[in-house]
This record gives C-alpha cells, sequence and structure tokens, in this order.
C-alpha cells in the first residue's frame, strides 16, 4: 500500500512524511499546532535552538495531552455514577409503579 508524501513547514524548514492515505489532513493539522508552538516558544526568546525549541513544544504538547486524558476520565468517571444514580431512582421509581 502506497503512503502519500505530505510536504510540512515547521519554523520555515519543509519536512516530507510519509502519510496513511486519508490522514493527509490530520498530518497538516497537527504539524501547523505543533508549528505554533515552537513558534510561540521561540517568540519568547527564553530558548535558542531548534532541537531545545521541539523538546520544549512536544513536553508542553504531552502535558497538555496527559491532563486532558485525565480530565476525560474523570469525566467518564462521574458520567458512569450518574447513569448508576439514574438507573438505581428508575427502578425505584418502577417498583412503586407497579405496587
Amino acid at each position: 500500500m502506497d503512503k502519500p508524501t505530505v510536504t510540512v513547514a515547521i519554523l520555515g524548514q519543509n519536512y516530507k512524511i510519509n502519510c496513511p492515505k486519508g490522514h493527509e489532513a490530520d498530518l497538516k493539522e497537527a504539524a501547523e499546532y505543533l508549528n505554533n508552538q515552537m513558534r510561540e516558544i521561540k517568540a519568547s526568546g527564553k530558548i535558542v535552538g531548534l532541537e531545545k525549541i521541539a523538546v520544549l513544544a512536544a513536553l508542553n504538547i504531552t502535558h497538555d495531552m496527559l491532563s486532558n486524558q485525565k480530565y476525560a476520565r474523570a469525566n467518564e468517571q462521574q458520567l458512569r455514577e450518574l447513569t448508576s444514580q439514574l438507573d438505581s431512582a428508575l427502578t425505584h421509581q418502577t417498583k412503586l409503579v407497579n405496587e
């Protein structure tokens, strides 16, 4: 299966990346997000060097991703608890109606 090559620009450098067919737009979106993160870090003037900027951007993105996963898990747990409470209330209501 041929993988299309997508060219993305990150901090003025073009990179040709093989990408599964149908995921080109996702790759471009990810590259644009990374590019924006790296630009912000570079613009701060505190970090010098492409490698350091890339590592810091990767750490920031990973932190955001992990925080979002924790938030999603907490929401899933809360939803399970609410569903359980609703099931109990409906079961109780059904028993009252049938009596």
